[in-house]
This record gives structure tokens, C-alpha cells and sequence, in this order.
């Protein structure tokens, strides 16, 4: 990847977010994805000294589904991951795509200076992007 790039993670997320309370049920996550057409939702936090988590339907597979337990008695906390990584409104994409890279991950949340969430970004769209501008040089 080129650092020539100048494309910013704010540029390339998707602002669409959908968020649900961490004692809500897997069950209701499921909802929630399927009506938005997402694969994954952001969980609250509880206060503003607490962390995002994130459910991402690879959790519900794993950790629901493949041991059979019932997604309308399994709460959110309990399989989603939390720290959520976040990467900065303004960071370059190259940079983005390598911080997920490095802790295989297909997503972050993208917060503003005060930690406010302002989107989703995803690996696929950072590298389908920085590679659509490198042709593009």
C-alpha cells in the first residue's frame, strides 16, 4: 500500500450505525441486522467512562449457534467483543487498513476527538478503496 494515498477512515465508513443495549438478547441483535441489512451492531456503553463493544454475526456463530445455546437466552454481553477498536475520523486508510490487519479484525468504529461514535469501517472497503486510487495515480 502507498502512503501517497490521502483518503481518510471518515471518507470510506459507512455512518449508518446500529446500536443496541448489552442485556438485550442475541435474538434481538439478529433482528436488528436483518432489517438494516448489517453484519454486525454496536453495543452501547454504559456511561462515558466505559468502552463500545461490537456483535458481529461471526460471534453469534461461534459462540451461540455452534454450541447450541439459545440466541433468545444468550444476552449480547456475553459473546460480543469489547474494547470495539477505534480508529480516528481523519486517520489515512492505509494506516486503517493496517491497524485492522494487525489485529485481524474486519472492522472498527470511528470516533471523533470526544470518543463519539461516527461510523464503521470496514477492512474490505479501505483496501477495495486505496487500491481503486493507486489505478487511479
Amino acid at each position: 500500500m502507498s502512503d501517497k494515498i490521502q483518503t481518510t477512515v471518515a471518507e470510506v465508513m459507512t455512518t449508518d450505525i446500529v446500536s443496541i443495549e448489552p442485556t438485550a438478547t442475541v435474538h434481538d441483535a439478529t433482528v436488528l441486522m436483518r432489517e438494516h441489512g448489517m453484519s454486525s451492531v454496536l453495543v452501547d456503553r454504559r456511561d462515558n467512562s466505559d468502552e463500545f463493544g461490537i456483535i458481529v454475526v461471526s460471534d453469534i456463530a461461534s459462540k451461540v449457534l455452534a454450541k447450541n445455546l439459545s440466541p433468545e437466552r444468550v444476552n449480547v454481553y456475553e459473546v460480543m467483543s469489547k474494547p470495539v477498536l477505534t480508529l480516528a475520523a481523519e486517520m489515512n486508510i492505509v494506516h486503517g487498513a493496517h491497524m485492522l490487519s494487525r489485529f485481524r479484525l474486519s472492522r472498527a468504529l470511528v470516533i471523533d476527538h470526544d470518543r463519539n461514535p461516527l461510523g464503521i469501517v470496514t477492512l474490505r472497503d479501505m483496501v477495495l478503496r486505496n487500491i481503486k486510487e493507486a489505478e487511479e495515480e
